[in-house]
């Protein structure tokens, strides 16, 4: 799923929590004929909108019934909008299949209250912990347990024009001291150093999480919103006060606040704009999407968010997030199946993901196995390093929260907030909760 979706998930989920609490009711999910057990899978992949996913999805299920023989799956097929509305209505009656797709954070956490999915991590600690990469796992993790298996991983590179670095003599900055240099540098050669349309807010926030990540280490976001720490921690202040000095510096595209994300992609896409901070979702058009001109597919690099100095963070901590996930129900009558099956579903999705569907899966890939684009390739290596991935902060927060984590990102990119009132702002609507 895109970056922008996630927010829009937690109203909707906000609205049915109080159905879901307290279900404890039995299942039916699960059955049994004569000696053939069923396990019944709903995902949201259909043949028609999903071509390459739904394929993969067929071959996955017949594998797994080839070597499990006496078990059928299932399989019932939805588009998104109708998949997470019959998830609402069979969620009413806990009547859940007994293995479906989930999302992260505020999407499972509902799901989690009502004791409607299962713990999966007698499944990670049998050995699949140590495939994904770093960090994904735990955003389907609530008190300690695990509820959800990533599929799909999106991280935040600087995607950057290698043409113009040269014609301006600039180098890949790997600290944010050479980063600022380059933005002064294409600035006063009167190139726009970065596209941004922070009309959709959660553009901006990719930055300002950034910041906060270098500055503070990688685990401060997640501890102010847990309420373990602060949002009034001296990192959050300073990296509000960077992203001021930013847009200071002229380092984003002139009307930023009033641009939408795709308004400011076309500007990197039509080299008006050197560089270019954006989720992996975007790589197809970076590499095989025909429409856009090979010349320029073949001019983009990426770089890693550079370090700072005196930061309490490295260069490999990505901002990111996974798609969809598989769950488990609590209920299922054939509940051991359907964690084998689930396993064995990841593993097989990440053999094929790329490859086949473009998608950069949560599992590490061996890219010396695959036959990819270039860009690609480097990114999965870079993955295979990760030492860390904050999940994007509107999603880690609740629709309330979000939505004044956004209002302020977008006030602090307008200079319409100060750092330390922005910082102490998000702390009182953390409190709040």
């Amino acid at each position: 799923m895109k970056r922008k979706g996630y927010s829009l998930l937690f109203a909707a989920v906000l609205v049915w929590t109080v159905v879901l609490s307290g279900c404890s009711g039995g299942s039916e999910a699960g059955n049994e004929s004569g000696s053939e057990k069923m396990i019944q899978f709903m995902h949201l992949w259909p043949a028609g909108s999903s071509k390459h996913h739904n394929m993969i999805v067929k071959d996955i299920i017949e594998q797994f019934e080839s070597k499990h023989p006496g078990v059928h799956v299932e399989v019932e097929v939805l588009e998104n909008e109708q998949y997470k509305n019959k998830m609402k209505i069979l969620s009413s009656s806990n009547q859940l299949p007994d293995v479906g797709f989930t999302w992260a954070a505020g999407y499972l956490n509902p799901f989690v209250e009502g004791k409607l999915f299962a713990p999966l991590d007698d499944v990670l600690d049998d050995g699949l912990k140590d495939e994904f990469v770093s960090g994904t796992t735990e955003a389907y993790e609530v008190d300690g347990q695990t509820y959800g298996l990533p599929l799909e991983l999106n991280i935040a590179p600087i995607y950057y024009n290698k043409k113009i670095f040269k014609e301006n003599n600039l180098e890949v900055p790997e600290t944010y001291k050479e980063f600022k240099n380059v933005v002064k540098t294409l600035e006063s050669e009167g190139v726009t150093p970065i596209a941004l349309g922070n009309k959709d807010r959660w553009t901006g926030s990719l930055w300002y999480m950034y910041l906060a990540d270098r500055l503070g280490g990688p685990k401060m976001l997640n501890k102010a919103i847990d309420r373990s720490g602060s949002f009034e921690d001296s990192a959050f202040v300073s990296a509000a006060d960077e992203i001021q000095k930013l847009v200071k510096a002229n380092a984003f595209n002139k009307g930023f606040n009033g641009l939408s994300n795709d308004e400011a992609k076309s500007q990197f896409l039509n080299e008006k704009a050197a560089m270019y901070l954006m989720g992996t979702w975007e790589l197809p058009n970076f590499t095989t999407n025909e429409e856009i001109p090979q010349e320029f597919r073949d001019n983009v690099g990426y770089f890693k968010f550079p370090t700072v100095e005196g930061g309490k963070s490295d260069i490999n901590s990505w901002v990111g997030g996974p798609g969809v996930g598989l769950f488990v129900a609590q209920n299922s009558k054939v509940k051991d199946e359907s964690k084998e099956f689930a396993e064995f579903f990841v593993e097989k999705w990440g053999d094929q993901a790329v490859t086949k569907a473009g998608v950069i899966p949560a599992t590490k890939v061996d890219t010396g196995e695959v036959e990819l684009p270039q860009l690609y390739i480097d990114i999965l290596d870079d993955l295979n390093q990760s030492s860390n991935l904050t999940l994007f902060a509107d999603v880690q927060m609740s629709s309330s929260v979000a939505e004044t984590h956004l209002n302020l990102i977008q006030s602090l990119f307008g200079n319409e907030v100060q750092p330390k009132d922005f910082a102490k702002r998000h702390e009182e609507a953390l409190q709040k909760e």
